[in-house]
């Protein structure tokens, strides 16, 4: 057993597959692989890598973290579903980062943090210290001001933006294991979503079932 917090981490939030294993201040591996699909067969084999690459197994863990988004509605049901398998099979905790968080990761000054969205959008959520506002979704050419004022960071997807790490899942681990030294009890990992689903139910009428 390691002798410090031990966290696997891994988001499928966007176009990829992406883990990291974190032992105290250390990240001992990391793996991220392009892929707008396939990620749900790719995922575990991927953390398996990690894992081994670190020189660890999964009853080594002490904790996982998961990207809940918001982005991609089917990459975030993949990451969280398995966390929350993971957390029961081996019975330790799983934290849930959003995307905000792990580009807040490490940051001391007001920023704007922005993450893609849909149609030439954006997602964005201020912080200032303890101030954390409502995230939004609007347009990437269109950031309003009330969530950018004077003299805060931008950073993430926004244009002109300090671009965020190319693996998110190192700064999802770090953030998980600040929430972990709070001593606080951790609800279960849940998707964050903030607009509706693309899809829609069909508009034909069903077919009429014939007792």
């Amino acid at each position: 057993m390691p002798s410090e917090t031990l966290i696997l981490a891994f988001d499928t939030s966007a176009a990829h597959c992406a883990a990291a294993l974190l032992s105290g201040d250390t990240v001992l591996s990391e793996a991220r692989e392009e892929m707008s699909r396939g990620q749900a067969e790719r995922l575990v084999p991927l953390l398996e890598q990690v894992l081994s690459d670190g020189g660890y197994s999964w009853s080594d863990l002490s904790a996982l973290a998961v990207g809940t988004g918001p982005g991609n509605f089917t990459g975030i049901r993949i990451a969280v579903s398995l966390a929350r398998g993971l957390s029961l099979a081996l019975s330790i905790p799983a934290i849930g980062v959003t995307g905000f968080e792990a580009l807040a990761e490490g940051q001391t000054t007001p920023h704007l943090a922005t993450l893609p969205a849909p149609r030439d959008h954006l997602y964005g959520q201020l912080r200032d210290g303890a101030d954390i506002s409502a995230p939004q979704m609007f347009p990437a050419d269109q950031i309003p001001q009330a969530l950018h004022p004077a003299g805060a960071l931008l950073i993430g997807a926004a244009p002109g933006a300090t671009p965020g790490p190319a693996n998110p899942a190192p700064a999802i681990a770090r953030a998980a294991r600040a929430q972990l030294s709070l001593g606080q009890p951790t609800p279960p990992p849940a998707p964050v979503y903030l607009r509706p689903a693309d899809a829609a139910p069909p508009r034909d009428a069903p077919p009429r079932i014939i007792p």
